[in-house]
């Protein structure tokens, strides 16, 4: 009672204390996520000059997209497409509104016409678009499914956006040209020549040795060429991979099951209150029901030859006789016993053809309305007319067979091996002689069947197998797990990579993983890891498990890169080359001497080269390649003329021009301006989009959500 009273007295006091409590609370929930306006990040995927995309309508739009894609696109590739559409939507409404592009309906009916004009449900008899059929059928959508009549909206919808952006693309096109100047430009590059002498001196004739880069070097280099070193911001992880895979006690454990079965046994049945007598499967005269009961794999009823069985273990399984046993062996990942069933000599590949003859409600009946009783009768006829005249198998095909993919080339089916067909026509072709005609029944209908050649016959064999894939049991995987666990909490101690070797482990170093990427090399699409990765409390050394298909990683952050310039580490393998290949030019250049081609040829140790007609459209020197700045450099020269030496793609040059070939006046350059323009145009629907994105304001949150 006093405690009561005590709590009664100072309730104010509490009460005070408490909100204090809940508003310290919710103060740093708004600091952590950027303060009030958290909750629009919350819900807003992306802000697109000014105007968001909100979460759940992004959502509904991958969702339908997924649905569309199939399951083999992964969410990664699915919001990637989404997105792109959704910022393409975005900002060319709003160039559809600077610029005030609409579009009627009758340009949106027009555009339907075409798109539906050859769909079946909506022409008449005519065969011509029929657009109250079109209206009939909306009106029925709207009536009947609100779901499927929303996807015609948003359909027509989308129509009326592609025909404003048609409207809009066809505007920028007229403004883009060329004019005859840059024809005339364009037609000189195509058939202004030069024939020339070059000295050519490799970079390689200067070791990497000799022109070493310094840190600072590359550093200058990224800052005066910021453009091509502007990253996006990344992560470097390390991870180990632990797979969850069966234990010597998992194997054994299988493998005392498959012995276990080879035997007839006796087992108490506690239904019946008395002993049953298991059959084994080496005593078994139902192997098939055996096999399909009790293996992983079901029955195959098929004849094999050597080549066809497990290579390992060929030898051993073709020479058991009839009703012998091998095993357990392992083969693709599961143990095995398999018994022959029966061996026989037959060909390991046979030509046939046939005519297939199929009656009302078959498969492949189509619109036959023949009774099966009909259709057997009909292909015992037609086998009797083969029979008589095989020259006739042709016709009889192309008139009576149902099998369209052969029809018309005499019902050939090509060579074949076992297994190749259903199990009665594999039979009757396999075991019957070449010439040999005859009708077999199968799910699809009445197979006239002509044996036309065979291979010669060889021994083969058909095995009877019981096979049991191994898997982990629940103590190896707490084993697994607990392995897992220590290695985890141990790197909260000693170092990754040390601690890897120490447990056997392989560490696998990824890097520069960008913020919307899911793949990691070794383990496939692995989103979570990624997140985690770029969640904004991770450091580096951070370490976190975690599970994947095939057992669990454990991965390290080693890096963050907030984006901006590379560093001169990131960057060094595109400077390096690069500056080396300076260097070198300077050090070859301070090296040549000589008044003439042959001088600095000899000097150097190489040899004088001529290339004739060369043009500035094909830059390409014998023997060397691509090599746009010395063929620009010689284009600048007089005829006679002998340039500086010049730092080309692969090494250094020293040009001679021994004739330049201007191309005769055109009268008008009217069709290079136009070829010029054409090709323009051609990119205008890439470009402009570019264009705009490059100019927009766009925050993207998709990391957030996905």
């Amino acid at each position: 009672m006093a405690v009561l009273n005590s709590i009664r007295q100072r309730s104010v006091f509490l009460i005070v204390i408490i909100a204090l409590a809940l508003f310290s609370f919710v103060l740093a929930d708004v600091i952590r996520n950027g303060g009030m306006v958290s909750q629009k990040s919350q819900n807003t995927i992306a802000t697109i000059n000014g105007e968001d995309i909100e979460r759940e309508q992004f959502a509904r739009q991958v969702e339908a997209v997924q649905r569309n894609m199939g399951q083999n696109a992964t969410t990664s590739q699915v919001v990637a497409r989404v997105w792109e559409m959704n910022v393409r939507r975005a900002l060319m409404q709003e160039q559809f509104e600077e610029l005030g592009i609409r579009v009627e309906e009758a340009q949106v009916k027009e555009m339907m016409r075409l798109e539906l004009g050859n769909n079946p449900s909506f022409t008449n008899e005519a065969g011509v678009f029929d657009e109250a059929k079109l209206r009939e059928y909306v009106a029925t959508l709207k009536s009947t499914s609100p779901q499927a009549y929303q996807q015609w909206v948003e359909y027509e919808n989308n129509l009326a956006e592609t025909a404003r952006e048609q409207i809009y693309l066809n505007l920028v096109r007229a403004g883009v040209g060329a004019t005859l100047l840059e024809g005339e430009q364009a037609y000189q590059f195509d058939n202004d020549n030069v024939n020339m002498e070059f000295v050519y001196i490799p970079y390689s004739t200067v070791e990497d040795a000799q022109v070493e880069v310094s840190k600072a070097e590359i550093r200058d280099y990224i800052e005066a060429n910021p453009g091509k070193f502007e990253t996006e911001p990344t992560r470097d992880i390390q991870y180990v991979l632990y797979e969850e895979t069966p234990s010597v006690e998992d194997e054994t454990e299988v493998k005392t099951e498959l012995l276990g079965l080879l035997n007839e046994r006796v087992e108490f049945n506690t239904a019946t209150n008395a002993t049953d007598t298991i059959e084994g499967f080496a005593t078994t005269g139902d192997w098939e029901t055996f096999v399909n009961e009790r293996s992983d794999e079901k029955f195959q009823d098929r004849f094999l030859f050597k080549n066809q069985l497990p290579a390992e273990h060929a030898d051993s399984l073709f020479n058991l006789h009839e009703g012998e046993v091998y095993g357990p062996f392992k083969f693709n990942n599961s143990w095995r016993v398999a018994r022959v069933v029966e061996t026989a000599q037959i060909p390991d590949s046979v030509k046939a053809r046939h005519i297939l003859v199929t009656w009302q409600g078959s498969p492949v009946g189509g619109e036959v309305t023949r009774s099966k009783q009909q259709a057997e009768q009909l292909a015992d006829s037609l086998a009797n007319v083969v029979r008589a005249d095989r020259d006739e198998f042709a016709d009889l095909a192309s008139q009576f067979s149902a099998d369209a993919s052969n029809k018309e080339d005499a019902g050939e089916l090509g060579w074949a091996g076992p297994g190749t067909f259903l199990p009665r026509f594999n039979d009757f072709i396999f075991e019957n002689s070449a010439g040999e005609i005859g009708v077999v029944e199968s799910e699809f209908g009445y197979h006239v069947i002509h044996i036309q050649e065979q291979t010669d016959r060889e021994k083969a064999v058909k095995l009877a197998t019981v096979s049991r894939t191994s898997e982990p049991s629940e103590k190896t995987a707490n084993n697994l797990y607990a392995e897992v666990t220590r290695f985890e909490l141990g790197t909260q101690d000693a170092n990754f990579s040390d601690l890897a070797k120490e447990s056997g482990k392989e560490v696998r170093p990824v890097m520069e993983i960008q913020e919307l990427e899911e793949n990691i090399p070794g383990i496939g699409a692995q989103r979570t890891i990624v997140q985690w990765a770029f969640e904004d409390d991770v450091e580096v050394g951070d370490v976190r498990r975690f599970e994947v298909p095939s057992g669990y990683v454990v991965a390290q952050v080693t890096a963050v890169n907030e984006g901006g310039l590379k560093s001169a580490e990131a960057a060094s393998s595109t400077v390096i080359p690069i500056l080396q290949k300076q260097k070198k030019a300077e050090i070859i250049k301070s090296e040549i001497s000589g008044n003439t081609l042959e001088e600095i040829a000899q000097n150097q140790g190489v040899q004088v080269n001529t290339a004739s007609a060369v043009n500035r459209n094909s830059p390409t020197l014998p023997g060397v390649g691509s090599e746009p700045k010395v063929v620009g450099v010689a284009f600048g020269l007089e005829s006679g003329e002998t340039s500086n030496p010049v730092a080309g793609e692969k090494g250094v040059f020293v040009v001679e021009v021994l004739q330049k070939i201007d191309a005769p006046q055109m009268e008008s350059y009217q069709p290079y301006a136009a070829r010029e323009a054409s090709a323009r145009r051609t990119t205008v629907n890439t470009e402009v989009f570019e264009a705009l994105k490059e100019s927009a304001e766009i925050e993207d949150n998709r990391a957030r959500f996905y």
